[in-house]
C-alpha cells in the first residue's frame, strides 16, 4: 500500500506553498483539491469568451518576497504589471492620486489641509518603524503560553528576546491592534478627505469591519507589510491574474514532486488510535499519509471533516465561537469601455491604477452597520480595477475587465428574502448608482457581470460565512489564539494533523506564510 508523508487537503495557494516546501525537503506529498482548478481563491477563469478575471482575489500585495524567491516563482512565470498610482474621487469634483513618492503625496493632501500635509511624512515613518517588526511575528509559530511547560517558558522567552527591540513601541503597537481606524489617524491628521483617504483601508480589507469600529487600526499597516526591495520585486497586477501566481506554485510543487489531485473532494479526515492515518475522499477512496495536513478553513476542519468524538469538547466549542460573519462582496464585469471619472483634468493620469469609492467616513461607517441589521449599504464602499487596461490578456481588444471589492452587504438579508438573481440585481443597480455619482455612464458600458455575495464565496472558495480570513483579525483571534487558544502552532488536538490555512497565524490574503510556517512545523516531526 503506497504511503505518502503527507496529504494536503485544500489546493488554495497556502496548501499548494506547504505542498512545495515540504517536497524540497524530500517529503513525498499528496495535494487533494475539491475543485477542478488550483488556487483557492487566488484564480483566474474565463468567465465570458475572451474575459479573464481574477475571480476573488486580484491584486499581489502581501504574498512574501522569501516565499516567492524560495520557490522561484518568477521562473515559473510570476510577473508584476508596472501601473500607474490609484485615484480617489470626490464628489465635489476634486479626486487625490496616491502617490507612493512621500512628497507627491503630501503635495496632494496639501490641498485640504496645511497641517495634514505636514503631518503625512511623520505618519508613514511611524508606520514603517511598526510594521518593521510585525514582519518579524509573521513568521514566527505562535506559543502556547499557558502550559507552564518548560520547554514552552523557554520558547516564550526566546521569542521576547527576539522581539525586544520592538519594546520601545510596545504601546504603539497596542495602539494599532485595540484602535479604531479613525481614532489612530485622528492622531496624525484633521481634514475629512484625508481621514477618508487612509480610513477606507478598513472596507477594503476583506473584513467585517468598520472605520469607527475598535481593533480596525491594523488595517493602516497592510500597505507597509510587503518589502518591495527584495529580489521578487514588487507587489501589484499580476499578468494573466491571480491564477498566474497559484499556477506558478503548483508547477514549482510538481517540479520537486508533489502529486496534485482535482476533483477530488474529501469527506473526512481518518483517525486511528487517535491519530490522523488519512483522507477518505467522496468517492470512497482513502489516501494513506503519516501527516494530514488541513488548508480548509477551521470550522470545516473541526466541525466536518472530523468526528465529534475525536475532540475534546473544549475544541469544539472554541471552534464554534470563532467569529467568521462576512459582509464583502465581489463584482466582476466585461466592459464595451472604460468609465470616465469626473474630476480628471487633461493633464491627469486618464488611466488609474485603480479606484477607491468613499465618500467619508460616516458614510462608509453606515455602510458597515447596514450590513450589521442585514440590510445592503445604499452607498456602498468600492476598490475597483480595470486589469485589461495594462495586461492586454484579460480582455478581447477593446473591450476591458472590472473588479470592483465592495463593502457591505449582510450575510443573511434581514427581510427574509434569499441571494437570488433578484436581490443581486438590486445590490448591482446599488454599486451602478454608486459609481455613477464619480463616472456617469457607467451603466451603459456593462456587457456581462458576475455578482458575488458572502454565500457566493463560501460555496465558491469554502470561506467560513464568506469571510475572506477564515475569521476576525481582531486582537482576540490573532497570533497564540488564532484559530483558538492552545492550537495556535499549526498543530491539533490530534496526532498527525496539522493546519496551514488561513484560519491559522497571520491570517488570510495572499501572503503565503500560513503554509509556509506550517510546513516548517511539520517537518520538524517527521
Amino acid at each position: 500500500m503506497s504511503q505518502f508523508d503527507a496529504v494536503i487537503v485544500g489546493a488554495g495557494h497556502n496548501g499548494l506553498v506547504c505542498a512545495a516546501y515540504l517536497a524540497k525537503a524530500g517529503k513525498k506529498v499528496c495535494v487533494v483539491e475539491r475543485r477542478n482548478i488550483v488556487g483557492g481563491a487566488a484564480l483566474t477563469e474565463e468567465l465570458w469568451p475572451g474575459f479573464h478575471l481574477s475571480v476573488a482575489s486580484y491584486w499581489m500585495s502581501l504574498m512574501q518576497p522569501k516565499i516567492m524567491l524560495d520557490l522561484d516563482l518568477l521562473k515559473y512565470g510570476v510577473e508584476v504589471i508596472p501601473t500607474p498610482p490609484g485615484i480617489h474621487p470626490f464628489q465635489d469634483g476634486s479626486v487625490v492620486t496616491h502617490w507612493s513618492d512621500v512628497d507627491r503625496m503630501c503635495a496632494e493632501i496639501r490641498r485640504y489641509s496645511e497641517k495634514d500635509a505636514d503631518a503625512y511624512p511623520g505618519y508613514v515613518e511611524h508606520m514603517k518603524k511598526l510594521v518593521g517588526h510585525l514582519r518579524k511575528l509573521l513568521f514566527e509559530v505562535p506559543i502556547d503560553i499557558s502550559t507552564g511547560k518548560v520547554k514552552d517558558l523557554t520558547k516564550s522567552a526566546a521569542l521576547l528576546w527576539r522581539m525586544k527591540a520592538a519594546g520601545p513601541m510596545f504601546y504603539d503597537i497596542w495602539d494599532l491592534l485595540t484602535l479604531s481606524c479613525h481614532d489612530f489617524l485622528r492622531r496624525w491628521f484633521e481634514s475629512p478627505q484625508v481621514l477618508t483617504m487612509f480610513g477606507c483601508y478598513t472596507s477594503g480589507s476583506g473584513g467585517n469591519i468598520g472605520p469607527m469600529v475598535p481593533g480596525t487600526a491594523y488595517v493602516l499597516a497592510r500597505p507597509y507589510l510587503r518589502d518591495g526591495t527584495t529580489k521578487a520585486g514588487q507587489g501589484g497586477l499580476v499578468k494573466g491574474g491571480m491564477g498566474a501566481l497559484a499556477n506558478a506554485i503548483k508547477q514549482s510543487c510538481l517540479d520537486h514532486g508533489v502529486t496534485i489531485r482535482c476533483s477530488a473532494p474529501v469527506k473526512e479526515i481518518v483517525v486511528k488510535d487517535k491519530r490522523a492515518v488519512g483522507v477518505r475522499l467522496e468517492s470512497g477512496e482513502v489516501i494513506h499519509a503519516k501527516s494530514v495536513v488541513s488548508n480548509a478553513n477551521a470550522k470545516t476542519l473541526f466541525l466536518r471533516l472530523l468526528k465529534p468524538q475525536d475532540l475534546p469538547p473544549a475544541v469544539i466549542d472554541a471552534v464554534k465561537r470563532i467569529r467568521t460573519k462576512a459582509s464583502t462582496f465581489k463584482i466582476n464585469m466585461a466592459l464595451s469601455g472604460l468609465p470616465k471619472w469626473q474630476g480628471l483634468k487633461a493633464s491627469d493620469n486618464q488611466t488609474p491604477g485603480s479606484i477607491t469609492i468613499a465618500e467619508n467616513l460616516e458614510e462608509l461607517q453606515t455602510a458597515y452597520e447596514s450590513a450589521q441589521h442585514g440590510e445592503m449599504a445604499q452607498h456602498p464602499y468600492m476598490w475597483i480595477l480595470t486589469p485589461s487596461m495594462f495586461d492586454p490578456t484579460a480582455a478581447p481588444e477593446g473591450k476591458h475587465t472590472m473588479s470592483l471589492l465592495g463593502g457591505h452587504v449582510p450575510y443573511a438579508l434581514r427581510d427574509g428574502r434569499p441571494w437570488d438573481e433578484t436581490t443581486k440585481e438590486e445590490l448591482f443597480n446599488i454599486v451602478v448608482n454608486q459609481i455613477e455619482r464619480y463616472a456617469p455612464g457607467f451603466r451603459e458600458l456593462v456587457l456581462h457581470k458576475q455578482v458575488l455575495v458572502p454565500s457566493d464565496l463560501e460555496a465558491m472558495f469554502d470561506l467560513p460565512d464568506g469571510h475572506v480570513h477564515h475569521g476576525e483579525l481582531s486582537i482576540d483571534q490573532i497570533f497564540f489564539r488564532r484559530p483558538i487558544a492552545h492550537y495556535a502552532d499549526y498543530r491539533s488536538p490530534i496526532a498527525g494533523l496539522y493546519q496551514c490555512g488561513a484560519s491559522t497565524h497571520p491570517g488570510g490574503g495572499v501572503t503565503g506564510v500560513p503554509g509556509h510556517n506550517a510546513a516548517q512545523v511539520i517537518l520538524s516531526e517527521i
